[in-house]
């Protein structure tokens, strides 16, 4: 699996992955630090948008859904690392939850996320990196969220 920052190349397989408006995910990758996890299998130099196996240029016009395992945003408040967005599978949820928790290390901060109730994925990443469970936080859409925070 590789990592790397986020492009506007990939909003629209963003955009696939958390079910939401391309550009809605296009500003989400202007206004805050967004990392993606690719299969293994891509390369990790290779320019966002190139032709697919076929030759073709890419359904997408950019970046395929099908080459991001998932993604986080993350932003600072104050003395925190907020995480305003993770989604994917279970080893992406992991692995992406680590780069606010690497940032936020190196600049002595905390980290937040806020995770619905039913996002078992993301919550045992969170478990799994050392977050602590803080009791509810807001509810989004009338869906109810855990707050979990990583102390440094």
């Amino acid at each position: 699996m590789n990592v790397r920052d986020a492009l506007e190349a990939d909003a629209d397989a963003l955009a696939s992955i958390a079910d939401s408006p391309t550009d809605v995910m296009r500003n989400l990758v202007h206004d805050r630090t967004v990392r993606v996890a690719e299969d293994g299998t891509h390369d990790p130099n290779a320019d966002v948008g190139a032709a697919d196996d076929d030759g073709q240029p890419s359904q997408y016009g950019e970046s395929n859904p099908e080459d991001l395992l998932g993604f986080v945003s993350f932003d600072v408040q104050g003395d925190t690392v907020h995480v305003t967005q993770i989604d994917g599978t279970e080893d992406a949820c992991e692995r992406l939850l680590a780069e606010p928790v690497r940032f936020a290390e190196c600049e002595g901060m905390a980290v937040e996320v806020l995770v619905p109730t039913d996002n078992d994925t993301v919550e045992d990443a969170a478990a799994s990196l050392g977050f602590g469970r803080q009791g509810f936080g807001p509810r989004f859409d009338g869906a109810r969220t855990v707050r979990f925070r990583l102390e440094p």
